[in-house]
């Protein structure tokens, strides 16, 4: 890159390539972030992306091809009395409600997007610009260095994720359960809608995480197949399992000047993981995320021509726009948690009994599945 970059992206996940890409088709030359990084694991992380991100990654010719992208055409979401609400893509008139796509195949469709765009610079530190953006996901050093406060509530769980195959066809429903002690249970449909694959999101408390961890091959089978009910028939672990444990964050502050800077003003912003993050049971983390790389994009964009990338005034556009949203999926995700944490008194009948009153209610239940997609009309 014969110039200097505009902007420097810190994190080269999905966050922030999605990022670069954006602000290059826009013609803001770019600085991305790619440290050297050691032999990695088996990567199992599977993602429910929306239709509004879906948009956003075929715009950038980085969405995965139909193998490594499954439509959800229906999802099945249980109480743990009786109580059930059922989402379909046909009822929303949508080709589907959500798309579960394969980490390492996103990933990959990203990093060739980039390797192929001009505008990008891919550099192994940091470089002055008058905005850097930083995209290093919840455990960000820079935001820390930045000296900006992240709010974090832990829950007493842990998530467990693995790949299984399920002896019936999975036929692109997504299912999910919740039990009376707050634990959540999500069986993803994968590798095409005719597929057995399901990818695993297991939601547990967190003294119990180990113990399943622990279990050998047929012994952790059976327990996913009971926590599931059998529904679709026995089920056999076919990649390692991954664990972490859970909790909700917010940054304070998702812009300011960069401290010491030297010449002309630079500017920083969080983005992703950095600024926020949520309980996986509705599966909106990632969505948040690309949410808000496309709002910066845009902020970037319409800008007046005489302000710069790094105008403190673009940038609280920015974090004005995305921390409601972000705001109003965190209290939700968390709201759901708390209720299916208790199981004292009638909180389990109430909670049942309201599953299957807003299963009745189509209107609320498609302005819900249309915030969920990201359709907000």
């Amino acid at each position: 890159m014969a110039l200097s970059p505009e902007v420097c992206i810190r994190g080269a996940g999905i966050v922030g390539r999605t990022l670069a890409l954006l602000l290059a088709r826009e013609r803001v030359r770019v600085a991305l972030v790619v440290p050297p990084v050691a032999a990695a694991k088996e990567d199992i992380r599977a993602y429910a992306l929306n239709t509004a991100s879906r948009a956003l990654l075929e715009s950038l010719r980085a969405w995965p091809d139909a193998a490594h992208a499954t439509p959800v055409r229906e999802m099945l979401v249980n109480g743990d009395e009786g109580g059930r609400v059922q989402f379909s893509a046909v009822r929303q008139k949508v080709d589907a409600l959500a798309w579960i796509v394969d980490v390492p195949a996103l990933e990959q469709q990203l990093a060739d997007a980039v390797r192929f765009q001009p505008q990008v610079e891919v550099v192994s530190e940091p470089v002055a610009a008058p905005l850097t953006v930083v995209c290093e996901g919840k455990a960000s050093a820079t935001r820390d260095a930045l000296g900006v406060s992240y709010a974090v509530t832990r829950y007493p769980q842990h998530a467990i994720a693995a790949r299984l195959e399920a002896a019936q066809s999975h036929d692109g429903v997504a299912h999910q359960w919740f039990n009376d002690h707050g634990e959540v249970l999500a069986l993803l449909p994968m590798g095409g809608v005719q597929s057995h694959s399901v990818a695993l999101v297991w939601s547990v408390d967190q003294l119990r995480a180990p113990a399943l961890l622990a279990q050998s091959a047929d012994e952790f089978n059976a327990a996913v197949s009971e926590a599931s009910h059998g529904v679709l028939g026995p089920l056999q672990l076919t990649s390692e399992r991954a664990a972490w444990p859970l909790s909700r964050a917010i940054a304070d502050r998702w812009t300011g000047a960069m401290p010491q800077a030297k010449g002309a003003s630079q500017t920083w912003a969080l983005a992703g993981d950095a600024a926020h993050t949520v309980h996986p049971l509705a599966g909106q983390g990632l969505n948040l995320g690309l949410a808000d790389a496309a709002m910066l994009a845009d902020v970037i964009k319409q800008r007046e021509y005489w302000r710069s990338v790094g105008d403190p005034r673009l940038l609280r556009r920015y974090e004005r726009a995305r921390r409601a949203d972000v705001l109003q999926m965190s209290l939700a995700t968390d709201g759901l948690q708390q209720l299916f944490s208790h199981s004292m008194g009638p909180l389990p009948v109430l909670r049942n009994w309201g599953m299957r009153g807003f299963d009745r209610t189509r209107l609320l239940k498609h302005w819900i599945a249309n915030q969920a997609m990201g359709l907000k009309a």
